[in-house]
């Protein structure tokens, strides 16, 4: 069983930056795809990034690339997401999930083995 906590949220203001951490815990994350996901309110959950549990590719949404990076230490058995130049569309409950040995194309908001409980992001305008 794998226990994933974010943190790092809060309120900033458009242009700003923030950056957020997941901490994994029961057992090494390794082997797992890591990801992070948002919900804003009234909308569905949607992918954010993702970095591969092997061979270091990472993957964003359009909506975020060249703004947001994300990175990983094993070592720590966290992930993080560093956004930058946020935008009032970024407001948005954001989630960290893992899927074992997946595919950072194969990271869709179905099938994670793992979430978190979810840190808020507000940026005002």
């Amino acid at each position: 069983q794998v226990h994933l906590r974010e943190t790092g949220g809060g309120l900033v203001q458009a242009g700003g930056s923030l950056s957020l951490s997941c901490a994994a815990s029961g057992r090494t994350v390794s082997d797992y795809t890591m990801g992070w996901f948002r919900q804003a309110p009234g909308k569905e959950r949607e992918f954010v990034a993702a970095y591969a549990w092997i061979g270091g590719r990472t993957s964003y949404a359009d909506s975020v690339s060249g703004r947001f990076t994300i990175s990983r230490d094993n070592a720590r058995n966290t992930v993080y997401l560093q956004m930058n130049s946020l935008k009032p569309d970024d407001t948005a409950i954001y989630y960290c999930a893992a899927k074992f040995r997946a595919t950072v194309q194969n990271m869709g908001v179905k099938g994670q083995d793992y979430w978190g409980q979810g840190t808020q992001v507000t940026v005002s305008s």
